[in-house]
């Protein structure tokens, strides 16, 4: 263990030494495995006690452990580490579902997995809301998909799927083909409660419940607001999210390893090769495969490029939402001649998948340097341009200036990654804090802001896509010469000329085909700096050819579910302009 996760070992067994059962530092990250009973002691713990700082409340998921050990190099039943005494002194039994707690420590730097064993007759724990706020939706999430029932919880129940929907579509017994219909329509508010509060703070006397979307251009069709309204104000808003819901998990459970990669596409579609670049990372670890150092730069190149795309789209929409239609348009022609950059690359212009598990599909084109660098050369003049039309407008700074103000300790309390939090203040980036395929050999600068509103996360937009051109120039320099894809012949298929000629060859051809990437049993969570903040997957192998559990991280999840407390108190017209701030999409938030 290193220096940071045997600290925190040590705090956890001098404050709960009957609470750990287990802990183990697999691929650097800690596990510490807790007695359900201590679960919001130890959470208190950990958040508060200085040595440890995990303020940071990053996913919950759920576990279904009934299949697990049906891979080849498993003989126990269920859960293989859960056995013999744990370091508390306490028998760790057997346990079919876990939950499962991502938590970091922004100062410190250091994470924790928290697992909590719970039985198949009993599924209830206690809520962590009141230890952190972003817990909110990932607890109803895991409510939704697994039938945990979390005490104390403030508003639990189901997010994804509808009210009429019948079981927990991540649990191992449930059938991938079942379907079922909503046969009515629901109110996410209690109406009659809402209309019969008194009236004595209010404006205008007269209180309405308004439904905003899903069939309506600001809210994309695939969100719907039920607004309570004093006028033009928000008293109370309730979000429903779920229209897209397509179960993303459930199909990368059904798939092999290959196969999944087409479906992290579709993600965040806006900026498709970063989601394909971390999933290949947790695979990749689960394995142990370094990735060639021309692939890594290429990764960085494509993700930086993948990145000014994203932000491009997120400012132009919210710009289109307020009246300001131009700046969208304007900004479509970098947009398609990245994406031209793109295709050249691969064939694909949107839903890319050139990545690979070990490196890339294969080589970029000769021309892909001189055209990227032609591209840089162009792109300051349509940021400088947009920064000139809004940046000082008048009219955009009153609809955006104080609207939605985030303090840096509420953005992390939420659990807000990527340019939200950074607008609120807080410098946390994974390039810098946790540098992968080589971000630490470029100079950049984190941009962050002072208010954390509609106006600050314009502009850490604005800043980040010129920092990505300075990236990009500096990786176009010497891009190391050498193979884009590792050799190790568990996962990359041979040349085509020795499958025709040599029988090794065209075996390792016809396995991998037939039964995919086999992964070692073990799990992985691993994170890189998406478009919209900590894009994380965990993945659990149990040695065959398709992920056991495929849990992804989605940064836009945990800001959205604090989109209600925002628009509380502000107009009506205050909504659509927070909500094209948060750069909510809606592959990546409901999977």
């Amino acid at each position: 263990m290193t220096l940071d996760t045997k600290a925190t070992v040590r705090v956890l067994k001098e404050r709960h030494p009957e609470a750990i059962l287990h802990a183990e530092d697999p691929f650097g990250n800690l596990v510490v495995t807790i007695k359900r009973e201590d679960l919001l002691e130890v959470c208190k713990t950990l958040k508060t006690h200085p040595d440890l700082d995990y303020k940071l409340f990053l996913d919950l998921c759920g576990v279904d452990n009934l299949n697990r050990n049906q891979g080849p190099q498993f003989q126990a039943p269920y859960h293989v580490h859960l056995q013999g005494k744990g370091p508390g002194g306490g028998t760790v039994q057997n346990h079919r579902f876990e939950a499962v707690y991502h938590l970091y420590s922004i100062d410190k730097k250091h994470r924790v997995r928290l697992k909590v064993p719970l039985e198949e007759s009993d599924l209830s724990l206690e809520s962590v809301t009141p230890i952190w706020k972003g817990a909110n939706w990932f607890e109803r999430e895991a409510f939704d998909m697994f039938g945990f029932q979390f005490k104390g919880h403030p508003y639990l129940r189901r997010i994804l799927t509808h009210e009429e929907f019948v079981g927990y579509p991540l649990r191992k017994d449930y059938d991938a083909e079942e379907r079922h219909r909503l046969s009515r329509t629901y109110e996410v508010v209690d109406i009659e409660e809402v209309l019969a509060k008194p009236k004595e703070d209010m404006e205008t006397g007269e209180r309405m419940v308004l439904s905003i979307g899903p069939a309506h251009p600001a809210t994309h069709g695939v969100y719907r607001f039920q607004v309570v309204l004093d006028g033009e104000r928000i008293e109370e808003c309730q979000t429903e999210i779920g229209y897209l819901h397509r179960c993303f998990e459930k199909m990368c459970e059904t798939h092999d390893y290959n196969q999944v990669m087409p479906y992290v596409d579709r993600l965040n579609y806006l900026s498709a090769f970063m989601n394909n670049v971390g999933y290949c990372m947790a695979v990749e670890k689960l394995l142990g495969i370094e990735v060639p150092e021309r692939a890594m730069r290429i990764h960085v190149i494509l993700s930086e490029f993948n990145r000014i795309m994203d932000h491009m789209v997120c400012i132009g929409t919210n710009l289109v939402d307020l009246g300001a239609l131009t700046n969208f348009w304007y900004f479509f022609q970098p947009r398609e001649e990245i994406y031209s950059l793109i295709e050249s690359c691969c064939g694909a212009r949107l839903t890319v998948s050139y990545a690979r598990i070990g490196g890339l599909m294969w080589d970029i084109p000769k021309d892909f340097i001189p055209r990227s660098k032609e591209i840089l050369k162009k792109l300051p003049k349509f940021i400088n341009d947009v920064d000139k039309m809004n940046t000082r407008n008048v009219i955009f700074r009153r609809r955006t200036v104080g609207v939605s103000d985030m303090t840096a300790e509420d953005a992390v309390d939420w659990g807000f990654t990527g340019p939200c939090l950074r607008a609120a203040g807080v410098p946390y980036d994974v390039r810098k804090a946790h540098p992968y395929y080589g971000y630490d050999q470029f100079e950049f600068d984190v941009p962050i802001g002072t208010r954390g509103d509609v106006y600050d996360r314009y502009l850490v937009r604005m800043e980040e896509m010129r920092q990505s051109i300075r990236i990009i120039e500096q990786a176009l320099k010497d891009i190391p010469e050498g193979p884009v894809i590792t050799d190790d012949k568990r996962v990359a298929m041979p040349p085509k000329e020795e499958v025709y000629t040599n029988i090794e060859a065209l075996m390792q051809q016809f396995k991998l085909v037939m039964e995919g990437i086999q992964v070692p049993p073990g799990e992985v969570y691993t994170y890189t700096e998406a478009a919209n903040g900590e894009l994380g997957f965990y993945i659990i192998s149990d040695g065959t050819g398709h992920p056991y559990r495929f849990k992804v991280r989605p940064p836009c999840f945990a800001v959205f579910q604090a989109f209600d407390s925002m628009v509380k108190g502000g107009l009506i017209a205050d909504l659509v302009a927070i909500l094209g701030s948060l750069n909510i999409v809606a592959g990546e938030l409901e999977r």
